[in-house]
């Protein structure tokens, strides 16, 4: 079975088990969940990932993704909100110059610019602009 969209399914995957308080949850792997989900660690949004190989025998028929999520010593979510804003149906492109700033840069931009995917910080330093991909904070 395919999946459309496969980044929104993971920051779904990853928002739900946040609500539910799941320590870690699993993701399919594509390279810009991937890269979404190493700059959510560089960020302080998750703890970190580990990438799981097919293996046929313990029935993993497809490469998968743990993600390690993070919270409060309260046990409250780091992670408070996570959204997709570039969609299958309506991309959503940004200039260097007009990367927004989510809430108040307390949050985290996501753009897949030509050097990469890159957070909008790194986006501005580098003056790329790109895919508005999500939003996190």
């Amino acid at each position: 079975m395919s999946i459309s969209d496969p980044i929104a399914d993971a920051l779904t995957k990853v928002r739900n088990a946040y609500r539910a308080g799941h320590k870690q949850v699993t993701v399919h792997h594509c390279k810009l969940v991937e890269s979404v989900l190493k700059i959510l660690a560089k960020e302080n949004f998750i703890n970190n990932f580990d990438i799981i190989e097919r293996d046929t025998e313990r029935k993993i028929f497809r490469k998968q993704i743990l993600v390690n999520l993070r919270y409060t010593n309260d046990g409250k979510p780091i992670l408070r909100g996570i959204e997709r804003i570039s969609k299958p149906g309506r991309r959503v492109y940004v200039k260097a110059a007009n990367i927004p700033s989510v809430y108040n840069n307390t949050g985290c931009a996501i753009i897949s610019t030509s050097q990469g995917v890159l957070a909008d910080r790194d986006a501005r330093a580098q003056k790329a602009g790109g895919e508005y991909v999500c939003k996190v904070w």
